[in-house]
């Protein structure tokens, strides 16, 4: 099938590549030329492992395409992927208007029936805004308006789509519904289930789940602080609670609070949503609070582990991005972190193997370094804030001669507070010890 699919960041290309390798004719439009100029030249704006490989392969075989034009990609395609950004507003509901104007722009130059599905997470209710939009354009041709949210995890983006958990339909007629079981017909001999629902109902899905995953994450995080001030192991407490199949295992791992592209964004519409049909959501509305918390927590977690004030103090901090396998930077919670520590006087080394050019439009005054043994250099204390798979087996005899005094703070819960501790590091990390219950921290 000849798709186009309009928006060329992270879901936009994740999306149009995996399309491509499904066997589509696939055209990805952007507006802005010198990210369509350098996809054409085999160059990816962001970072997400084989994403490479899968856009050069498939635009090798003539099936990916790259193009500013997208008065012709309408014309040419019978289905239109809605991929463009929903930045959240100060209030924490979606910008619709990137979405509002693909939608005039389709109804400007459809010359035939089209399918036009929002890929974009948007509020519900916004696939009848764009069927209004068209409609309210007065074409003659129809148009069949679908939801079919994205479930992508960054740094596994490529086998999520390949190989998702369920493929969500929201559709309202047969047709449309069929056409997009084309689309995926890959899908169908793994066996992959499918949701076939209405648009508002799809809408909701994307919304509901990574509310769901945000409040398992907080519920842990909040669990963490309990056991760091009655002496538990909130390891030991989520792999009790995650053996039970009710619960599962999945987003109860301690640290420092939720972040990225979809948790805090997503949890904050939601909110958004339910005050707008006059519903208070308490449980999202409690999650997002625990996660400002957990956030700021951290700040006073480092303080403590070097004696409770860091003025004059050097901080080297592993790891910026949000987790690990991404350069993503939206709402680390490395950002309060290290704003948070400066605003006491501290000064920042840092290092991530990917995050370091993105992090440079964040802050200032920050050091950057070409590695996790230089980031530690004359340090009064690491930070382990992004557990990337380089910081897992570190040479801590270097780490500890480099460091000023020996001081590690894992906020990852990565290392074996046993081993720290033979290695002679003091240790401090979520959830495992009562040395912060000590600190007061």
């Amino acid at each position: 099938m000849n798709i186009a699919v309009i928006g060329t960041g992270y879901v936009g290309l994740v999306t149009g590549a995996g399309l491509a390798d499904f066997g589509n004719d696939v055209v990805c439009v952007d507006i802005a030329v010198h990210k369509i100029e350098a996809l054409n030249r085999g160059e990816i704006p962001i970072y997400e492992p084989g994403l490479d490989k899968i856009v050069s392969r498939n635009a090798a075989e003539g099936r990916l395409h790259f193009s500013t034009d997208l008065p012709e990609a309408i014309r040419s395609s019978r289905a239109i992927f809605i991929a463009v950004g929903t930045p959240p507003k100060p209030d924490g509901s979606a910008d619709l208007r990137y979405v509002e104007d693909v939608a005039r722009t389709i109804a400007k130059y459809m010359d035939g029936p089209k399918l036009v599905i929002t890929k974009s997470t948007v509020p519900i209710g916004t696939g009848r805004l764009i069927e209004k939009i068209i409609i309210d354009a007065g074409h003659e041709h129809k148009a069949s308006i679908v939801s079919n949210p994205e479930f992508l995890r960054e740094g596994s983006a490529i086998e999520d789509f390949m190989k998702p958990d369920r493929v969500v339909i929201g559709a309202s007629d047969d047709e449309a519904v069929q056409l997009m079981k084309e689309i995926y017909a890959p899908l169908h001999s793994l066996e992959i289930p499918f949701v076939v629902t209405n648009v508002e109902s799809a809408e909701l899905i994307k919304y509901a789940a990574n509310g769901f995953l945000a409040t398992k994450i907080s519920f842990i995080n909040e669990i963490a602080v309990l056991c760091e001030r009655l002496g538990g192991d909130v390891q030991d407490v989520a792999r009790g609670i995650g053996l039970d199949s009710r619960i599962g295992s999945k987003f109860l791992q301690a640290g420092p609070g939720f972040g990225g592209s979809c948790f805090p964004k997503d949890t904050s519409a939601v909110a958004d949503i339910a005050r707008r049909y006059e519903y208070e959501f308490q449980i999202i509305e409690a999650v997002l609070r625990v996660n400002d918390d957990i956030k700021q927590r951290m700040i006073g977690k480092v303080a403590g582990a070097v004696g409770g004030d860091v003025k004059g103090k050097t901080i080297a901090m592993l790891g910026l991005a949000f987790k690990p396998e991404t350069d993503d930077m939206r709402d680390s919670p490395t950002i309060p972190l290290i704003r948070g520590l400066q605003a006491l006087g501290a000064t920042i080394r840092a290092y991530d193997p990917e995050a370091m050019e993105n992090s440079k439009a964040i802050f200032e005054d920050v050091t950057y370094c070409e590695d996790a043994y230089k980031t530690a250099e004359g340090a009064d204390a690491l930070v382990l804030a992004t557990e990337w798979n380089e910081f897992r087996a570190l040479n801590f005899s270097r780490i500890r001669k480099a460091l000023r005094q020996p001081v590690i703070v894992d906020l990852r819960n990565v290392y074996d507070p046993q081993r720290m501790k033979a290695e002679g590091f003091t240790y401090v990390s979520v959830g495992r010890s009562n040395e912060a219950r000590k600190r007061g921290v």
